[in-house]
């Protein structure tokens, strides 16, 4: 499968409470919102580019960038740092006229949504998440560079020399994909640039905490009562499958379904595979208590 990214569809700008946020939009049907992780130059474009378009031949896919990422606001977050994320993204869905919703989430953006499940639960059908982590301890053995592996990365890639289009790359490859020689250079170069955004910068270049307090949602998971499905990759570079699976307990109606050949971006590396198995977990019942 080609895995290059499209042109993005055109995007809009919606106040939502206090935060302007940047979305795009495709597909009709029901309702699902793509929340993408955190590294540097991410944005919902980057990272469900190619997979978007599979599930917009069903559903209504909206795909904003989240906070302090891509043309969103990049303003400073006082405070726990998920409760501000899960109540924005209330927000937005009240500005969207959106009751219920599915969401599919890589990384930051997962942690995101399990903090909302847990806070607003009404609010969520069900959840998708890859390559979260909502909590600071692993089942097996310590989280690698004591889970900070992230942060260390963005420091990286923004210290020294500062952004380059080589040190964009060598991050994707040793983090986030599984093969490296199937990455491609339009993404590449969609990241490094958004990467060069200075708000963006500027907030990678702080040493205190412009992103909020950071909140462990061990409590909070027992309070996730959708159907949640962990899709992870076999080689995570993050976290290991030992850590989904223990999420997968912690949450009330969990599942985990793991891919061979792949990292941290299965949505983006087999995007065939993820699309197959995260749209059969939608297709199920709606299960409601």
């Amino acid at each position: 499968m080609d895995l290059t990214p499209k042109a993005a569809p055109e995007g809009r700008y919606i106040q939502a409470g206090d935060n302007n946020y940047f979305l795009l939009e495709m597909g009709e049907g029901r309702p699902v919102i793509f929340l993408h992780g955190g590294g540097p130059g991410c944005t919902s474009w980057s990272d469900f580019a190619v997979v978007a378009p599979m599930f917009a031949k069903t559903s209504r896919c909206i795909m904003p960038d989240l906070l302090q990422y891509g043309k969103s606001d990049k303003s400073e977050i006082t405070g726990p740092m998920w409760d501000h994320h899960a109540g924005s993204m209330v927000d937005l869905m009240d500005e969207l006229g959106i009751k219920r919703a599915d969401f599919i989430c890589n990384s930051w953006g997962g942690t995101i949504a399990l903090a909302l499940a847990a806070r607003f639960p009404e609010r969520t059908r069900s959840l998708t998440i890859t390559g979260s982590m909502p909590v600071f301890t692993g089942p097996l053995c310590p989280l690698p560079e004591g889970g900070r592996r992230g942060r260390n990365a963005r420091d990286i890639y923004y210290g020294g020399e500062g952004p380059t289009l080589e040190k964009m790359r060598q991050l994707m490859a040793r983090l986030e994909w599984y093969n490296p020689d199937l990455i491609p250079n339009e993404t590449v170069v969609m990241r490094y640039e958004q990467s060069l955004d200075p708000e963006e910068m500027a907030l990678a270049a702080r040493s205190d905490s412009p992103r909020g307090e950071w909140q462990d949602l061990a409590v909070d998971l027992k309070k996730v009562a959708c159907p949640t499905l962990f899709c992870w990759g076999l080689q995570d570079d993050f976290l290991t499958p030992d850590y989904p699976m223990m999420l997968m307990n912690m949450v009330q109606r969990g599942q985990l379904h793991v891919l061979d050949a792949s990292s941290h971006h299965l949505q983006e590396e087999r995007p065939e595979h993820y699309f197959h198995i995260v749209n059969s977990f939608l297709d199920q019942p709606d299960y409601k208590k």
